[in-house]
């Protein structure tokens, strides 16, 4: 019996699960004055009051080769899934890692996902291995569902601030300024190559949130599964919850806090959601 094991960097902010082997592969987040580790022993909530103060740079870096290796460990098959490629080097440095262990381990395999996407929309992607490998289904099978899965996942999020992304050079530190002092939340989604692209600019938590509801229907979502992730904002969470169940009963909603990497570029009261499409 071959085994087989989901691997995924931490961004997909999951740390492990009930029946099937996991590893975590640690992104880190770096400043002048330190670095913070997304891995298990992350005070996340730490982390988010000295990001609130700092005024400095900051910058994150994607698991090594030998990160991966050493989530790899002793398995037989691996299904590895990664932030996008189009924010972090986790998916280059994954297929460094895949070369390494398929040449040093004979007839071992490694299936890397790039995800084109963070957070809970990994989180899907994560349960649907999950799903296919206690339905006990070959890793060919496996390889070729869940690439055509994908394409049925999606990601909107909701972001209070935007310090920390001008900060790490990816939005101007103008934009960032006027969303603070306006009360204003971006609304936004990632796209089909993998972007955080914004779409909305909401005044106010209400609107915001009922423009991520509108931006899932618009995704056809009816039915299925709905993961929301947040940054401190519980109670703008379970709103959110509330008015997916009164709108669309049938769909499966969960929430869970956002670890280190996401409440990096989410903040504090940063909301993400990963949904499926129909």
């Amino acid at each position: 019996m071959r085994k087989m094991k989901i691997v995924a960097d931490s961004s997909a902010d999951v740390l492990e699960l009930q029946n099937i082997p996991f590893a975590s592969a640690p992104l880190k987040i770096i400043t002048t004055e330190g670095e913070f580790t997304d891995d298990s022993s992350l005070d996340v909530e730490q982390m988010v009051r000295f990001f609130d103060s700092y005024k400095g740079r900051s910058q994150t870096a994607c698991p090594s080769p030998a990160d991966w290796l050493t989530a790899f460990d002793d398995a037989d098959d691996v299904f590895c899934v990664t932030i996008t490629s189009k924010l972090s080097g986790s998916y280059n440095s994954a297929c460094v890692a895949k070369q390494m262990f398929e040449s040093e381990n004979k007839g071992k395999r490694v299936y890397i996902i790039d995800s084109l996407s963070a957070g809970p929309e990994l989180k899907l992607i994560i349960e649907k291995l999950e799903e296919y490998i206690e339905k006990g289904l070959s890793y060919e099978d496996i390889c070729l569902r869940i690439q055509a899965y994908t394409q049925k996942t999606a990601l909107v999020f909701a972001l209070q601030s935007l310090k920390n992304m001008a900060a790490n050079g990816r939005v101007s530190p103008t934009v960032a300024r006027i969303a603070g002092l306006l009360n204003i939340r971006i609304v936004g989604r990632a796209s089909d190559h993998g972007e955080l692209e914004p779409l909305n600019k909401c005044r106010g938590e209400a609107k915001s949130l009922s423009t991520l509801l509108m931006r899932m229907k618009e995704y056809g979502l009816s039915k299925g599964k709905v993961r929301i992730t947040h940054c401190m904002n519980e109670s703008a969470a379970l709103k959110l919850k509330n008015m997916i169940r009164a709108e669309l009963p049938k769909v499966d909603v969960q929430i869970s806090k956002c670890r280190g990497l996401c409440s990096f570029y989410a903040e504090k009261g940063g909301l993400m959601i990963g949904c499926e499409k129909f």
